[in-house]
């Protein structure tokens, strides 16, 4: 609940920091040479850095902790800091000085020589956070093999306001065409803020940076055995967002923006809900697999996805039927007009039929990285490249953003189905699929009726009170609230495990 919160705080504050820069910029040509500017350092980010390091490095360092080998796991965090340095700081000083000839192999016809000039500059500012993050990701990895989740969860907070304040304080102080270096320096000094607030947590916990350069130890080479398996099943989801971005700059110079802009609200409840659930387990089914407790992990594994699937099924519902609303009541101000949220709302109808998928398949992934098996899930992820850039390609052509984004919806649907498959085979057992079938029905069922609520009352309230920001405000709380009450109501009455478990927590809570 703590990581949950602090996690959903996190996504607002992004989501505010969306919004803002909407209003100054729209879906704008110049704001879609930035979004491409900063995918391709976010893409290197989570190939060799973040999340991929701290996927492959949680495992190693929690056996370590596990049969009491404290000061062996330390050494190997301070061996590893220092390899990161000087790998990613060795990458992003290539990136860097080649991103004149780099960048604009991620854009299309659409874009001009001057949007292409604008891209590569802004990348130039942004891929020091390669280093920065490369870093982050180690200590949130020691962290969260203590189980310390909430400097975590809070920093991306912090990332956001930082970066945001820094737009709207220092905008001013560029001319108009580049007014979005900005918000691209306010990007770094944001990392760079986010890296510092782990620090003070781990002196508490007694962890000090040694002068270790034992590059030879066997457990670097597991990490880094490990991280790339790890670094291509979860860099892949940017490897998608590219691709979006890149035909999207086929279709216009407005549709890598408005793809990204409808990403960022699926991330949403994805943040809120898969993120914090597969992250605060990580480290439990690291643990059950360090122990060999098969039948453990397929417990955990099964509970987990039945917890996803009662957020996200919801949260899909919602999205598919006031996708325009949303849309509207978030982005539609400033420079962001009727046309921006038409373009927005083609892509995020198509998103929402991902997001359980996406969610289940990020838990799944994780319990294949804890089992220090993470070559099937990563083939698999391939795959799903794949199938994301055939059904893309194809579709671009006659259905442009819906096109695109259906691509996603399609390859995450086949790998979280596949995933399935082949971790019953690695846990030799049942997934407990005769529980998780029945809720996922029941689930679908109380979506339907939160769909029918939510909409029924948005139509007649948006009647009643008008288009004002407030009274949208109003219109999409209110389906909101009621919609979730509607389906919230049918899966307890449903008796979904889940849902009976989350009312006996509330009433424990009240009493």
């Amino acid at each position: 609940m703590i990581f949950s919160v602090a996690t959903g705080l996190s996504r607002i504050a992004g989501l505010a920091r969306e919004i803002v820069a909407s209003s100054y910029f729209g879906t704008s040509g110049p704001f879609s040479a930035f979004t491409i500017a900063f995918q391709v350092p976010n893409l290197l980010r989570s190939l060799f850095a973040d999340a991929a390091l701290s996927a492959a490095f949680v495992p190693v360092f929690t056996e370590l902790l596990e049969h009491g080998k404290r000061k062996e796991a330390f050494k190997l965090a301070s061996t590893l800091f220092f390899l990161i340095v000087a790998v990613l700081g060795t990458i992003t000083a290539v990136f860097t000085v080649a991103a004149p000839q780099i960048m604009p192999l991620f854009t299309g016809d659409e874009f001009s020589a001057e949007l292409d000039h604008l891209t590569s500059g802004l990348a130039q500012v942004m891929f020091p956070i390669v280093v920065m993050l490369g870093v982050n990701g180690l200590l949130v990895g020691i962290l969260n093999a203590y189980d310390h989740f909430t400097i975590p969860a809070l920093s991306p907070v912090v990332w956001n306001f930082t970066i945001l304040g820094f737009l709207v304080l220092a905008r001013g102080r560029f001319d108009e065409d580049e007014q979005l270096y900005a918000y691209a320096i306010g990007v770094v000094v944001g990392t760079a803020v986010q890296l510092a607030m782990a620090v003070p947590v781990l002196a508490k916990l007694g962890f000090k940076l040694q002068l270790s350069f034992d590059f030879r130890d066997p457990r670097i080479k597991q990490v880094l055995h490990l991280m790339l398996p790890v670094t291509i099943g979860l860099g892949l989801i940017n490897f998608n967002l590219l691709i979006n971005s890149s035909l999207g700059s086929l279709v216009s110079d407005e549709a890598p923006r408005a793809i990204d802009a409808a990403f960022r609200i699926y991330m949403l409840p994805q943040g809120i809900f898969s993120v914090a659930i597969a992250t605060v387990l990580f480290p439990a089914l690291s643990r059950l697999a360090a122990r060999n407790d098969l039948h453990g992990l397929r417990a955990l594994n099964a509970g987990g996805t039945r917890q996803i699937c009662l957020l996200l099924i919801p949260a899909a519902a919602f999205i598919l039927v006031l996708a325009e609303p949303i849309t509207r009541l978030i982005y539609q101000r400033g420079e962001f007009g009727p046309d921006d949220t038409e373009r927005v709302t083609s892509a995020l109808i198509w998103f929402s039929f991902s997001l359980p998928f996406n969610g289940v398949s990020l838990l799944l992934t994780r319990t294949f990285f804890s089992l220090q098996r993470p070559w099937t899930t990563t083939a698999l992820s391939l795959a799903s490249l794949l199938v994301n850039a055939a059904v893309s390609i194809a579709l671009y052509g006659p259905f442009g953003i819906p096109g695109i984004v259906l691509g996603t919806v399609v390859s995450t649907a086949v790998t979280t189905g596949l995933q399935a498959y082949y971790l019953r085979k690695e846990l030799h057992g049942d997934l407990d699929f005769g529980t998780t079938a029945p809720a996922v029905v029941k689930m679908l069922l109380g979506a339907v009726v939160l769909g029918i609520v939510a909409f029924c009352f948005h139509d007649v309230l948006a009647d009643a009170l008008g288009d004002s920001v407030i009274a949208q405000a109003i219109e999409v709380g209110v389906a909101l609230v009621l919609g979730t009450a509607g389906y919230g109501a049918t899966v307890y009455a449903l008796r979904v495990p889940e849902a009976e478990m989350v009312g006996g927590r509330l009433r424990s809570l009240l009493s």
